[in-house]
């Protein structure tokens, strides 16, 4: 019998777009393409800066003739702020729904033979694999469904996150910086969260110079970790800066590295971090 992981993630809030031009006003500036959303299929992306730098993350899920965005709670307000900007003139809305969450699922025992969890009750709910790490072997499922019908027993968080870290996925406000992160260097085109062939978006043409004109010198890398260390801790080799340590899990963790300084150990308020290719 399959079993699975879940909680209802209380950090996340649900905006709803609307309108006959909600699609065409997100292709225009998002990082991936909205053309790829469908009925079983998230799409992951961001919001840049004209200067191609990190402002939100979020996942794009088809509901009927709506467009729901699943982003950080923290940073709803602002992102909302954000795309009004570019509906002015246009058949498009975009608003808080309160009324719907979002329960994160794994797999538990039995791994990678999991098939995707059954929705709750009703046709009002929409179950998508995570689109950065699909299926049972990476992030599992995101359901969608009104609260009242993701109410159930609530899995610790601690092994979700420890699933992350061994992944390599960065999360808002710990990995990912409003104003100061690159996309590309922690890790969007292996995180299905750019498309280079989609056409223009905001900060697209900074993006596509990284992509095509140099050789990233840094990066979001996994790290082992002996100790620990605060969040954000600065990491020195050899008494001389080479990044930053961020999430920690069972002696893994996840840190922005210059890559030319990353060699042997490394120290961080205490810790002990390796980097290992």
């Amino acid at each position: 019998m399959n079993s699975y992981n879940a909680f209802t993630d209380t950090g996340r809030s649900l905006l709803r777009m609307t309108g006959a031009d909600a699609r065409a006003v997100l292709q225009s500036i998002v990082t991936n393409d909205v053309d790829a959303l469908g009925p079983q299929d998230a799409v992951y992306a961001a919001l840049l800066t004209p200067q191609g730098k990190y402002l939100f993350d979020f996942f794009l899920i088809a509901a009927r003739d709506d467009i729901l965005i699943d982003v950080e709670a923290g940073r709803a307000d602002a992102l909302i702020a954000r795309i009004k900007m570019y509906c002015l003139r246009r058949d498009a809305r975009i608003a808080t729904d309160e009324a719907v969450g979002v329960r994160l699922v794994w797999p538990g025992e039995g791994g990678s033979h999991h098939p995707p969890p059954p929705p709750p009750p009703g046709q009002a709910a929409i179950v998508v694999a995570d689109p950065r790490c699909p299926g049972a072997e990476g992030l599992g499922w995101r359901i969608y469904a009104p609260l009242d019908l993701l109410e159930g027993e609530q899995t610790d968080q601690t092994g979700y996150h420890a699933r992350r870290v061994a992944l390599c996925v960065p999360t808002s406000g710990v990995e990912l910086l409003p104003d100061d992160t690159y996309i590309l260097e922690a890790g969007f085109e292996r995180l299905n969260g750019v498309d280079f062939s989609k056409g223009c978006y905001v900060g697209q043409e900074v993006t596509a110079r990284m992509k095509h004109k140099t050789t990233l010198r840094k990066g979001l890398v996994r790290v082992a970790v002996t100790g620990s260390a605060p969040v954000g801790s600065e990491l020195t080799a050899n008494g001389k800066p080479a990044g930053r340590l961020f999430t920690q899990s069972d002696g893994a963790g996840l840190a922005h590295l210059r890559f030319d300084r990353a060699e042997g150990e490394m120290q961080a308020d205490g810790a002990t971090v390796t980097y290992r290719p």
